[in-house]
C-alpha cells in the first residue's frame, strides 16, 4: 500500500463544483487528506427522492439536499434499486448512463458502496461488477456491511485484497463497518490496519459514541494507526443517530476531530434514504466552521445535463 500523496493535492474544500464532480480514484483520497479532517459525506438510497418529489415525479433527490446542507462527497446506497442494467433512474433528478454524468449534474463526486456476498450484482464486491462502476465514473468505491449481513473484517480485507488486485492502484478504495453488521467484533487498530495491507487507501472507522466499545482512546489509537500505515479515515454514523437531535452533534463532531478522522460520514437512516440534513449541517459548522460550509452550501444547484444522459 503506498502512502497518500498529500503535498501536491489541492483541499477538497478548495474545489469547486466542476472540480468537484471530476475528482475521483487516488487523487480524492489524496484531496481528503489535505483538507485535514474537513470532509463531509454523506450517504443516501438511490432510488429515494426527497421530502417533496414532485406531482410529475420530478422534484429534488435525497443527493441535492445533502449537497445543498454541505456534503463534498455522496454514497449511493442499494445503487441497484435505481439501476436497470444500463442506466440508473433517479427520482427527481431523471435518467443517467454515467454516474459521472450524474456528479456533472449535482456537483458533487458520486460514490457507490459495495458489499461482500449475495447482493445484486451492480452492488457486488467482485472486480468484474466494481470495474462497471468506476468505468461509469463512481469516485470512490465503500467497501462495507448493511445491518444483518454478517460482514466481519476478515472478510472485509480478503474482499479488499481481491478488488485492489482486479481494479489497480488509481482505485479510490475505502474498506469497512459502520456498526456490526451483524458479526459483532471488536475494532481494533490491527483489525483496522490490516484492510490498509489488503489495498484499501480509505478505512472506515465507527465513531466514538456510535458504536458500544469504540472509546474516544482505542479511536485514536486506530486513526493513528491506519494513517501512519498510508491510508485515510472515515469516521462513521451509521446506527440511526443520524437522527438524532442536534444536542448530540457537537459531542460527535469535535471527538471525531479529535482522534483525527480525514473524513465525516453521515448515514442514510431518518428521513427515508438519508440523514436529518439540519444534523450534516450542525455538523459541518462544529468540524469546518461557517465560512467553509456556507461555501459548500453555495455551490449546490443543478449543472448543465449532459448529453445523451
Amino acid at each position: 500500500m503506498q502512502n497518500t500523496t498529500v503535498e501536491s493535492a489541492t483541499r477538497i474544500l478548495d474545489l469547486d463544483r466542476e472540480d468537484l464532480a471530476a475528482l475521483r480514484g487516488r487523487r480524492l483520497t489524496a484531496a481528503v487528506a489535505a483538507a485535514e479532517g474537513r470532509t463531509m459525506v454523506a450517504e443516501v438510497f438511490a432510488e429515494r427522492a426527497a421530502l417533496i418529489p414532485g406531482e410529475d415525479g420530478r422534484g429534488v433527490h435525497n443527493m441535492e439536499l445533502v449537497a445543498a446542507f454541505g456534503a463534498d462527497l455522496v454514497v449511493l446506497n442499494l445503487i441497484e434499486r435505481a439501476w436497470d442494467g444500463s442506466r440508473l433512474t433517479l427520482p427527481g433528478l431523471g435518467t443517467f448512463t454515467s454516474i459521472g454524468d450524474l456528479a456533472a449534474h449535482i456537483g458533487r463526486p458520486v460514490a457507490v458502496n459495495l458489499e461482500p456476498g449475495d447482493v445484486p450484482e451492480i452492488r457486488r464486491a467482485r472486480p468484474e461488477y466494481a470495474k462497471r462502476l468506476v468505468d461509469m465514473g463512481a469516485a470512490m468505491l465503500c467497501l462495507t456491511a448493511n445491518p444483518g449481513t454478517g460482514g466481519s473484517y476478515d472478510g472485509l480485507a480478503r474482499v479488499t485484497e481481491e478488488l485492489r488486485k482486479g481494479l489497480g492502484d488509481d482505485v479510490a478504495l475505502w474498506s469497512g463497518k459502520m456498526h456490526h453488521a451483524g458479526h459483532p467484533e471488536r475494532v481494533t487498530p490491527a483489525r483496522l490496519t490490516s484492510l490498509v495491507e489488503a489495498g484499501a487507501d480509505g478505512v472506515v472507522l465507527p465513531l466514538p459514541g456510535t458504536m458500544p466499545g469504540v472509546t474516544r482512546e482505542l479511536a485514536a489509537e486506530a486513526v493513528a494507526a491506519v494513517q501512519d500505515a498510508g491510508a485515510v479515515v472515515m469516521g462513521a454514523i451509521g446506527t440511526s443517530q443520524e437522527g438524532s437531535h442536534t444536542d448530540v452533534v457537537p459531542q460527535l463532531a469535535l471527538t471525531a476531530k479529535e482522534i483525527g478522522v480525514d473524513a465525516h460520514h453521515f448515514g442514510d437512516s431518518f428521513i427515508p434514504g438519508m440523514c436529518d440534513p439540519e444534523l450534516l449541517y450542525s455538523y459541518s459548522v462544529a468540524v469546518r466552521g461557517r465560512r467553509h460550509t456556507w461555501n459548500r452550501m453555495a455551490l449546490g444547484g443543478r449543472g448543465r445535463r449532459c448529453s445523451p444522459c
